[in-house]
């Protein structure tokens, strides 16, 4: 099963956009093994201004996928457990999961009605830089949790 992390924005050269890279790089190698990847970083720059564009590019980017919407009222889940949601999608038939992170603003209530789920990271809001690179750590955690590494621990 393919991943994709959907963004809105540059990630810039900064140590977020790092992390992110490593990380998806990281997953990418150990997911191999386990029918998952490539972990792929998509970042989607819309041309006009508000959700409603950046829905539509998010929604175009993520055709075809299993979506998950990251959303600050979205479900949270520890990381065992969401490596078990990734490996019950891999599992079921999914090809390619793809999780959506919004702009400053937020998703659109379209990308929230067109997930199959949501995911939170608690009750707080993150700059889109720090969730995309906590979202990839965990989707590189959920890998090493199902290789059995002793990446995580509990």
């Amino acid at each position: 099963m393919k991943l994709g992390v959907v963004a809105i924005g540059k990630p810039g050269r900064g140590p977020e956009a790092q992390l992110a890279a490593d990380w998806a790089g990281r997953a990418t190698l150990a997911g191999r093994a386990l029918g998952l990847g490539p972990v792929e970083l998509i970042d989607l720059e819309p041309r006009k201004p508000g959700k409603a564009p950046e829905a539509e590019l998010i929604l175009k980017a993520a055709e075809g996928a299993h979506l998950i919407a990251c959303d600050e009222r979205g479900k949270t889940y520890s990381s065992r457990a969401f490596a078990s949601h990734i490996a019950g999608l891999r599992d079921g038939g999914e090809r390619r999961l793809v999780f959506a992170v919004g702009g400053a603003d937020g998703l659109d209530d379209s990308v929230r009605a067109a997930a199959a789920s949501t995911l939170a990271f608690g009750p707080q809001t993150w700059p889109h830089a720090l969730a995309r690179a906590m979202l990839v750590e965990q989707i590189y955690r959920a890998v090493t949790i199902l290789a059995g590494s002793p990446y995580h621990r509990d």
